[in-house]
């Protein structure tokens, strides 16, 4: 079976993103992509070991340089400040359907059991780069806050907006859960840059790209994402009809 991230990196950004911009143009297409796309999450779901790992690779396999894309400095004068000050005062609140509701420092994560990886970031407009995380398992702090039996998914909220909007994700308990899933702050043995979310990002290695939040601020679990930005479970998908699910 070739998976999507094989089809990606195969047509690369030229043809892949030629082809989508005429055909997002029909909302025939835009719908039929929605409809498929639950189908597309069962299919993966049934196949797939739900514990299965992405690739990891070696560190003689890793990119030159790790692309930035998105926001590269969020506008806000309340980031500015943060950043000015090596985010010391940064916090990552955890809260919505817990029971333990939390507010940690760089610190008190850093303290945490960590984990390292190397693993390959795909993203939707057709390049790949291949980078060292490190950070902490998103599983440890959801264990930490204590999720309530109502949760079924975990929304990051960030610090950066594109236009008006804020910028958030989510991903189901299923990916959360997984042990490749984490809040990183490091990136190739250092700090995150700020280009590439620092403090802190959202890696959730089986999925694309745009899934992986950068300047996370805030992790929600919430039983629906229906009043959650426009109900479709990311900036993107709100407002581009990508798919909430991104398996790869």
């Amino acid at each position: 079976m070739i998976s999507r991230r094989e089809v990606i990196s195969s047509l690369g950004a030229g043809g892949l993103l030629a082809g989508c911009d005429r055909l997002d143009r029909s909302p025939g297409f835009r719908e039929l992509l929605r409809s498929g796309e639950g189908l597309t999450m069962r299919a993966q779901r049934l196949i797939t070991d739900r514990t299965a790992l992405a690739r990891e690779f070696s560190a003689s396999d890793m990119s030159p340089i790790f692309r930035a894309n998105g926001t590269r400095m969020p506008s806000s004068p309340e980031y500015a400040a943060h950043a000015a000050s090596r985010f010391a005062d940064w916090r990552l609140v955890i809260d919505g359907l817990v029971t333990r509701p939390l507010s940690l420092s760089l610190a008190q994560l850093g303290a945490m059991p960590a984990r390292t990886q190397i693993t390959r970031h795909d993203c939707v407009e057709g390049w790949s780069a291949i980078g060292q995380w490190t950070g902490t398992p998103l599983k440890l702090i959801l264990e930490a806050a204590g999720l309530r039996q109502s949760a079924r998914y975990i929304v990051f909220h960030c610090a950066d907006n594109l236009g008006p909007a804020p910028y958030y994700e989510s991903i189901d308990l299923i990916d959360a859960f997984h042990p490749q899933t984490i809040m990183a702050w490091a990136l190739n043995g250092r700090l995150l840059p700020i280009p590439n979310g620092a403090p802190l990002r959202l890696r959730v290695e089986r999925q694309l790209g745009y899934k992986h939040a950068k300047y996370v601020r805030r992790v929600e679990a919430v039983a629906s994402l229906a009043g959650i930005g426009a109900g479709k479970g990311g900036y993107w998908e709100d407002h581009s009809d990508y798919e909430w699910y991104a398996g790869i």
